[in-house]
């Protein structure tokens, strides 16, 4: 549908919207997916959204929902009684999902969901998902998978497997415990295919699984999830019984969450927001960097009213403090960068002296390349060969420090158990700055004498 088109659907859906034309929405609609659903939703009023819910099935509408920003859920789930939500949205979901619709709700409104959920496993599951924080493998899984016991034969294991999927969309895997219910491994559905009807599933299941822990950090699940290429892992218990499964789609949204972090703590923004927040809720997650900017820069104007003879008797230092503070910071923004990735994706398989040793000869090549560049250029300009030498030779030593900071200071964090993406913004830029502009000034008191 091109430009043209769209806008003219859009105004006839307007049209449509404002006369209640049910049959023509419906039409119009019946071949969106949920997300699609979702992005018109920020176009309308919320009366419009509150309409159009109201004349979806069910289970689309709750699909629609969980694609909708917390905050413009929220807003359509104040308008619905108690018992609409349990028995027309939280019914069609996953545990998982309505687990995480009504942690948003109010605690009261909470209690009185729960308590007009018509189907008691389905609200039993979702309790029990509740007691997890939501950053853990618990608050991640849902409760629906398919299971079958050792001591089962194929036949059962295959007519048990039949009733457990009905309900589910998918199904990655099947996952054989023993009477606790303690996971033993995992039965493939080809050993099912090639194995006789009577054969007991204890002697075909396979024995080799991954699983996490339900305390199991968010973070750590989906970075295992990547490294092995899985679409679903169990979760366990503390006892090593089976209570959940996590698939891959549950923790798209922790890895984009985790990007999402760790680019604004790098941008020097030190909470969770976005472009909707309020301005005082931005100018709070801003302020915090931008003090500590100005802190360095102070620093950095008090090395410089220390070294006012020495700009005064070369006063060719001063063109180049912008050139040696932005190349410092730029240096260490780098090396930073490239640890802070390799920590956050788990690739992190060289020591800190490997890691520094490597950086080091890296800022080595980097400084001398650059340093002959500025060299030649000061010399050709300048005509003084002394002060030309003394600025390269500060640009080389200022890119290699720059280059142990950016190296050792997200390592040093991560030790420490603080996100080392803060490391790879303005604090790692105003610590070069500082350093960078000292160790001109020492070089160049050094060399020309002054």
């Amino acid at each position: 549908m091109n430009e043209v088109n769209a806008r003219e659907k859009q105004a006839e859906l307007l049209q449509w919207l404002g006369d209640h034309n049910q049959r023509a929405i419906l039409e119009y609609l019946k071949d969106w997916h949920p997300a699609d659903i979702a992005d018109l939703f920020y176009q309308l009023q919320i009366e419009d959204r509150q309409y159009i819910l109201s004349i979806l099935g069910n289970e689309q509408s709750a699909n629609v929902l969980l694609e909708l920003e917390e905050e413009d859920r929220a807003e359509l789930l104040d308008n619905l009684t108690a018992t609409q939500i349990a028995q027309d949205v939280i019914i069609e979901m996953d545990t998982d999902d309505a687990a995480d619709v009504i942690s948003e709700l109010s605690d009261d409104k909470k209690k009185e969901v729960i308590s007009q959920i018509e189907d008691s496993e389905h609200a039993k599951d979702i309790v029990d998902l509740l007691r997890y924080d939501e950053d853990t493998a618990g608050g991640l899984m849902g409760k629906e998978l398919v299971m079958v016991y050792n001591s089962w034969n194929v036949i059962r294991a295959v007519r048990e497997m039949r009733r457990q999927a009905e309900y589910m969309e998918e199904v990655y895997s099947v996952y054989v415990v023993d009477d606790d219910q303690k996971l033993l491994g995992i039965l493939s559905l080809k050993k099912l295919l090639t194995t006789s009807s009577n054969t007991i599933v204890n002697d075909v299941y396979n024995p080799k699984f991954r699983a996490v822990a339900v305390t199991d950090s968010a973070e750590s699940v989906a970075l295992d999830i990547q490294k092995y290429d899985l679409y679903e892992v169990p979760v366990i218990d503390e006892l090593g019984k089976l209570v959940g499964r996590i698939t891959v789609d549950d923790v798209i949204d922790v890895i984009r969450e985790e990007a999402e972090k760790d680019y604004q703590l790098a941008s020097g923004i030190s909470q969770d927001v976005g472009i909707e927040d309020s301005i005082w809720s931005l100018t709070r997650a801003r302020l915090p960097w931008l003090l500590i900017g100005v802190a360095g820069s102070l620093v950095s104007s008090r090395i410089l009213d220390g070294n006012l003879d020495a700009m005064e008797a070369v006063p060719m230092l001063i063109l180049f403090i912008p050139l040696i503070a932005a190349t410092a910071g730029n240096m260490g923004v780098q090396s930073s960068a490239i640890v802070v990735q390799a920590l956050a994706s788990g690739s992190m398989k060289r020591t800190l002296g490997q890691n520094l040793s490597k950086e080091v000869l890296i800022g080595i090549l980097n400084g001398i390349a650059l340093a002959l560049v500025l060299f030649a250029f000061s010399a050709i300009f300048y005509d003084n060969y002394l002060a030309a030498a003394t600025i390269s030779v500060s640009l080389f030593a200022v890119i290699v420090v720059a280059a142990i900071v950016g190296t050792t200071i997200p390592l040093f964090l991560e030790k420490k158990g603080i996100d080392p993406a803060i490391a790879t913004g303005p604090f790692i830029t105003t610590s070069n700055d500082v350093i960078g502009i000292s160790i001109y000034f020492l070089v160049a008191k050094l060399m020309l004498g002054i």
